[in-house]
């Protein structure tokens, strides 16, 4: 099913919206999640509005966060978002990391007690479309087993990063700690396709193809993803006071409570360190010299990171973006959601 980006976003925030979530916040989320189908990144699009839907329904999301922000020093401050939703909370503490950069020249924000924030690349592109280089890291619920080990630990703690470069261009890269994002398994799960043996293991710790038979997600590189996914969760949870590693809570644990997760922005504003102009001159000429790479065999073009989903939202932008027939189905039905996912193990089906 194939549909306009107006409409998805329709779709999402009316649905949204009639979970609970006043409608201007219910439109942020939206936007969030239509920017993640819209790059081909499925797994934090759409598919994700049934869950959410049901948390707000149940009182696990803040449907009235008292949002807060206090500057901690010239360059640092933390937003507490309540428990709010997390799409929310996050775009509003990156504007604060903006301003903050804009007169500093840096920032760090810390994020606490918010719920999942989606697609990290919206957040990092609002720095990016201000002239600034954006880094946002957060937490996520134990889904990985640590390298060398053969029971879950952290969550797939996700980086993303994006420099500014001329007319508009900007080099963008989102990435979970893991080979592949739990939100990938969902996918493959809504389109009942086998996943590579090299993202996951089931219970017996034994790599899998079935995303149905998943019980624990991968480290990306082995030790070094592993080495990552533990800096993420020192300076979004840690660092913040609160809880860690196998302690943060499970998006299905309870609905009706909060999750308490942690995020972080980084701002840093180019023109700080060098000459802003030879500063985009050079991202372009980056994301040039990386296109003109000789090809391995098999290969059409060497692509900057983030390019292919930059080409999918262009794309989707003139033939509609593509979202399998059960979502759309769900979401232009009358049900805040057709299915619980209320107190499921996390590699429930």
């Amino acid at each position: 099913m194939k549909v306009t980006r107006e409409q998805l976003h329709t779709l999402i925030s009316n649905k949204i919206n009639k979970a609970g979530l006043p409608r201007e916040q219910a439109n942020i989320v939206a936007d969030v999640l239509v920017h993640a189908d819209a790059r081909g990144v499925h797994s934090h699009g759409a598919v994700r509005v049934e869950y959410y839907s049901e948390r707000i329904s149940k009182g696990g999301t803040n449907n009235n966060p008292d949002f807060r922000f206090e500057k901690t020093g010239p360059c640092s401050g933390v937003f507490d978002g309540d428990n709010g939703a997390g799409h929310v909370a996050a775009k509003i503490a990156m504007e604060h990391a903006i301003d903050i950069a804009k007169d500093n020249g840096v920032a760090v924000v810390g994020i606490r007690r918010i719920g999942h924030s989606g697609a990290l690349s919206y957040f990092v592109q609002q720095a990016a479309k201000q002239g600034l280089i954006g880094i946002s890291l957060c937490q996520s619920d134990p889904m990985v087993v640590p390298y060398g080990g053969a029971e879950v630990y952290y969550g797939t703690n996700p980086i993303a990063f994006a420099a500014p470069g001329e007319d508009g261009h900007m080099i963008t890269f989102d990435m979970a700690t893991t080979v592949q994002a739990w939100g990938k398994v969902l996918d493959a799960r809504s389109r009942n396709a086998k996943i590579p043996d090299t993202w996951a293991v089931d219970s017996n710790g034994e790599h899998t193809t079935d995303p149905f038979a998943v019980s624990g997600l991968l480290p990306i590189a082995g030790p070094k993803g592993y080495g990552l996914m533990l800096m993420v969760d020192v300076l979004a949870g840690i660092m913040l006071g609160l809880p860690f590693g196998r302690n943060v809570s499970s998006m299905y644990h309870d609905l009706t409570e909060g999750r308490n997760l942690g995020q972080l922005h980084i701002v840093i504003d180019p023109a700080a360190f060098t000459n802003i102009d030879s500063f985009r001159k050079n991202i372009n000429q980056v994301m040039s010299d990386l296109n003109g790479i000789k090809p391995a065999p098999g290969v059409s073009q060497v692509m900057y990171p983030g390019q292919n989903s930059e080409n999918n939202e262009r794309n989707s932008e003139v033939n509609g973006i593509e979202i399998v027939d059960e979502i759309y189905d769900y979401l232009i039905s009358d049900e805040i959601y057709l299915r619980s996912y209320d107190h499921k193990d996390p590699f429930a089906s």
